[in-house]
């Protein structure tokens, strides 16, 4: 499986300007590229091909006056623009087609250099780890990296990034194979929630932090500042950076918290079951800030990631499970509660329910239901496919293949 392994970079004074201009330089022709390619579907003229895009826009633009400055930064960077034009613009035709997961995703735009996040990547011909700690960037050269934890193996790619706070981060990928937990029979589901911010079916609460709400004072005073500030002048950007400073540590000490929470569920369980939840939606309402400061998808990802890679089972059921209606005990429905009733007592055997202990239980028992019913379509459909006649071999990605069926 791929992994993804971020570390805090400080670069010196030379390094950031090289890097500022390889930022620019892989911008510019991200919007060269884009241009071409609205041009021609104005003018009613074929797709552009990305080999034609780095063709036009980096081999021959290199040659001329207006963009000779090309030449400074590495030629990998550059490529790495038409190819993520590429992606840009299929994850955009596959959720118009229905082919893509999640809300509609809107057209490749121009990028600009006021955009809050900066980044290139690079393949494995244009870095490398040096003996004493550092990384080598081509046409940047060294830069000091915080080795907060060892790689496991060497990376295949790597992501320069420079944040709105104007910290730098390495982001290396590599390919690993899963890190295997010793099995459980302990199994849990979880009902997320914003008072607390998780229940789960042992029995165990998860009080929920607030990070945004606990900054918030010092988040009024930093931008009550900054909107003082003229625009354009450097005092405004000073102040800007310290408004992002301090959005920046309410985000990593979110982040801390739900890896540190996810690690010990996903150790302490086999199998983990949540609830879609329709966080888009729950973010127009009035409970927006509080649905943000929660940060309920990073945690699921969380969860989802760790269980694939330690060998957990981690199950989301459907988002219309009508967990708070049904009581755990004898399955009668009992209706719709508003959000005000915390407890309720069972019309039909009496028993008295916490609210979210209630709907742990039953997202607990809906997760094992569609798991076996998964576990026995699969086997159904298993019992039609022939058995091999060949031995199976190994992939470079980790699959497997057998008879030229991947995956099997």
């Amino acid at each position: 499986m791929q992994l993804r392994y971020s570390y805090r970079a400080y670069p010196g004074a030379s390094r950031r300007a090289a890097l500022a201009r390889a930022f620019g330089c892989v911008r510019v022709v991200w919007n060269d590229c884009l241009r071409d390619r609205r041009e021609a579907h104005a003018a009613g003229l074929p797709y552009v091909s990305s080999a034609e895009l780095s063709r036009r826009r980096i081999t021959q633009a290199k040659r001329t006056e207006a963009r000779a400055w090309l030449a400074d930064v590495s030629a990998v960077v550059l490529q790495q623009s038409p190819r993520d034009l590429d992606a840009a613009y299929r994850n955009f035709f596959d959720s118009r087609k229905g082919k893509r997961r999640g809300p509609e995703v809107s057209p490749p735009r121009f990028k600009s250099k006021k955009d809050s996040a900066q980044s290139i990547r690079l393949t494995t011909n244009a870095f490398s780890l040096r003996e004493n700690g550092t990384v080598y960037v081509a046409k940047v050269g060294d830069i000091r990296v915080k080795w907060s934890r060892r790689l496991p193996v060497a990376p295949t790619s790597l992501t320069v990034t420079k944040d709105a706070s104007g910290r730098y981060f390495m982001s290396f990928v590599v390919d690993t194979d899963p890190d295997m937990l010793p099995e459980l029979d302990a199994e849990v589901g979880i009902d997320l929630g914003l008072a607390t911010f998780a229940v789960l079916s042992d029995g165990t609460r998860i009080s929920s932090p607030k990070f945004l709400r606990r900054a918030e004072k010092k988040l009024k005073r930093l931008q009550k500042d900054l909107s003082r500030k003229a625009k354009g002048s450097k005092n405004r950007a000073k102040a800007r950076i310290r408004v992002a400073q301090q959005h920046a540590r309410v985000a990593d000490r979110r982040r801390d918290w739900h890896h540190k929470a996810s690690t010990r569920i996903i150790r302490a369980n086999q199998a983990v079951y949540v609830e879609d939840l329709a966080v888009s939606g729950l973010a127009r309402t009035k409970l927006a800030k509080s649905v943000h400061d929660a940060g309920w998808s990073a945690f699921v990802a969380m969860l989802e990631y760790k269980a694939q890679r330690h060998g957990r089972y981690f199950g989301r059921i459907g988002r219309f499970e009508p967990t708070s209606q049904v009581c755990s005990t004898c399955g009668i429905k009992d209706g719709p509660k508003p959000l005000s009733v915390r407890e309720w007592t069972c019309k039909g055997c009496g028993t008295v329910h916490d609210r979210d202990d209630n709907a742990s239980k039953n997202t607990l028992a809906a997760g094992r239901a569609d798991r076996l019913n998964a576990s026995q379509s699969a086997g159904k459909t298993r019992a039609r496919v022939p058995a091999p006649r060949v031995e199976a071999g190994s992939h470079r990605d980790g699959q497997s293949a057998v008879a030229g069926i991947p995956g099997l």
